[in-house]
């Protein structure tokens, strides 16, 4: 039968299942919000359930009609979910906690109303992991590297022109004032929503796999680009105002407007991808 009837004739089958499930993750939820309340690295998270329920929206005329078949060897992706939720707890392993429930999400999908149902469900329930914290251990690996490679560009643009300034890792030194360039500045926060923001525009701004691919991968230099952008003017700035130009209001000024600037450029190369996909369509016309 089609989903909609499905979801009519077995409502409390799936009330039951949704209720379980909400019993499993009846303390991991909320301490995951709340780590997206009180870390700035991922407090996207709170829109990322909200773009995950606009792409099953925008699916549901598809999703309606699908055939509900259910499918025996989803069960097998139930039980890893569960293996994977037990080892994150018993391990106190977060990141393996929350992402078990997408996994749970997926099984009970596939084992309960069929692949069809699953097949046009996938992007949003594959979108949630956007929303779980990567661990601590993958955020540093990826953040010192960048840190260090922002603060060289940086020096080496400061120094063309003609500002005195001596690096120490990730240390800036100008002859009245010392700043560090800190994990804010090293691109990793903003291109975590950069990220999960560009996949999502590069599902809805283009038709082509390809420049989607082309719109998310270029979410990278844009925010070492952005990031290095900030570094810069900060350095310059510093060399009038002193360390004031690197705290304060300023400081989290610079944050968000490099966030605008990189979520911009973004929209504008999505915008240049679209344009040029219209103008081959217009010719094949």
């Amino acid at each position: 039968m089609p989903l909609v009837e499905a979801l009519k004739t077995y409502r409390l089958q799936l009330l039951l299942a949704l209720s379980l499930l909400a019993g499993l993750y009846y303390t991991i939820i909320p301490e995951m919000v709340q780590q997206w309340y009180n870390d700035d690295n991922y407090s996207h998270g709170f829109i990322i359930p909200l773009i995950s329920g606009w792409f099953l929206y925008t699916r549901w005329d598809s999703l309606k009609k699908a055939l509900v078949e259910p499918w025996g060897p989803g069960l097998l992706i139930i039980i890893f979910g569960l293996i994977q939720l037990t080892v994150g707890w018993l391990c106190t392993e977060y990141f393996t906690m929350r992402s078990s429930l997408v996994v749970l999400l997926a099984g009970m999908t596939l084992y309960l109303l069929g692949k069809g149902v699953f097949r046009r469900a996938l992007l949003p329930l594959a979108y949630l992991l956007f929303m779980v914290p990567i661990p601590y251990i993958v955020y540093d690996a990826a953040a010192f590297p960048l840190k260090l490679f922002i603060t060289k560009v940086s020096v080496w643009v400061l120094k063309a022109a003609g500002i005195v300034v001596w690096r120490e890792g990730n240390i800036l030194m100008f002859p009245e004032v010392t700043f560090e360039v800190a994990d804010a500045c090293s691109g990793t926060r903003s291109l975590m929503s950069l990220l999960a923001l560009g996949v999502a525009y590069a599902i809805i701004s283009q038709r082509s796999n390809l420049k989607r691919w082309i719109l998310v991968l270029a979410t990278i230099p844009i925010a070492i680009f952005t990031n290095a952008l900030r570094v810069i003017v900060t350095g310059i700035l510093a060399q009038w105002w002193g360390a004031k130009a690197a705290e304060g209001f300023f400081h989290e000024f610079a944050g968000m407007a490099v966030f605008a600037l990189a979520m911009l450029l973004l929209v504008a190369l999505g915008t240049l991808l679209a344009r040029g996909e219209k103008k081959a369509g217009d010719t094949t016309q």
